[in-house]
């Protein structure tokens, strides 16, 4: 139920289906089934400078968001062409990390931590999950302070047990205007990817959490295929989201911080270009779509990568 339709056309796939509702403030239903668009993502650090020059050293560079009114986070804006966006979190203080939900992810500097979908219906979302018999948060006001004192607020809830936006995602609805909120960097207009596509997500057992997203959204069963890199994939066509289940470097970040994204897929307009402007290592096409990795070495061992044709 949770897209952004101004960006809903770059996935024409899921564009090409008939849609039974939709608006565009981030609505999308279509025989039963939910479809979801990636708002934003997230990748903790212990340093918000350190994190931005990381992601920056590969081409995305970044724009100073503020502190989240909690008073224990910062963070920063990797803003793309679709309105999508990168979130940079870091504690305001040095190792100051208690009572935000993504403490150890800061630990980790740096890690990806979680991923939103965003709403303009939040109470009717949690309503049709609780009747769903799906575990949803009660809707917790947000805010933080832009460089320009502006003041931006919102409204999540967490779906699915874990920190918040772990494995499910968590949602989010806008108080103030979504431009308030989400900006796209100006040295990414233009650029060949465009926006967050899909977020890979680590999980323990995989049919159990294939089973929580499908009693949650009402999808179809997923495709499966096996990678060297990720072990077993589940991805379910035409959503933004796979999840993996497999040894390696997989176990080691379940073993560490739990079930959580373990990799960020932008979209591109051009991925010969992308492969090129930033120097992505290819990779085993991912159910039949080219994926090109950004230097994991230089953003502290957070898996970025490029998808299209």
């Amino acid at each position: 139920m949770l897209k952004r339709i101004s960006s809903a056309c770059r996935r024409s796939f899921s564009v090409a289906f008939a849609l039974s509702f939709m608006t565009c403030s981030g609505i999308a239903e279509q025989s039963g089934s939910t479809l979801l668009e990636i708002d934003h993502v997230s990748v903790c650090g212990s340093n918000l400078d350190s994190l931005r020059d990381a992601f920056a050293s590969v081409g995305l560079a970044s724009d100073v968001g503020g502190p989240h009114g909690n008073g224990i986070t910062q963070m920063a804006i990797v803003g793309f062409d679709d309105a999508s966006y990168i979130e940079l979190i870091a504690p305001i203080k040095p190792g100051v990390t208690e009572g935000s939900p993504w403490a150890k992810f800061m630990s980790g500097d740096a890690a990806t931590c979680a991923w939103a979908v965003g709403t303009n219906v939040l109470l009717q979302e949690v309503d049709r999950l609780k009747k769903a018999g799906v575990a949803v948060t009660t809707p917790e006001r947000g805010n933080r302070k832009r460089p320009d004192g502006m003041s931006v607020e919102w409204m999540t809830s967490n779906v699915g047990s874990g920190a918040s936006g772990s494995t499910m995602p968590f949602i989010i609805e806008d108080q103030t205007p979504r431009a308030w909120r989400v900006q796209s960097t100006e040295a990414l207009k233009g650029a060949p990817v465009y926006g967050v596509e899909s977020v890979i997500i680590g999980v323990n057992n995989l049919d159990a959490s294939i089973a929580q997203f499908r009693k949650a959204y009402g999808w179809a069963e997923p495709l499966i295929e096996s990678q060297r890199e990720f072990g077993k994939l589940a991805y379910f066509p035409g959503q933004p989201v796979m999840l993996a289940s497999g040894g390696g470097w997989v176990s080691e970040h379940l073993g560490k911080f739990g079930e959580s994204p373990i990799a960020y897929l932008l979209g591109t307009r051009d991925f010969a270009g992308a492969m090129k402007k930033y120097r992505l290592s290819g990779s085993r096409p991912v159910f039949g779509q080219k994926v090109g990795w950004f230097d994991a070495g230089k953003l502290k061992g957070v898996h970025l990568g490029v998808i299209g044709q």
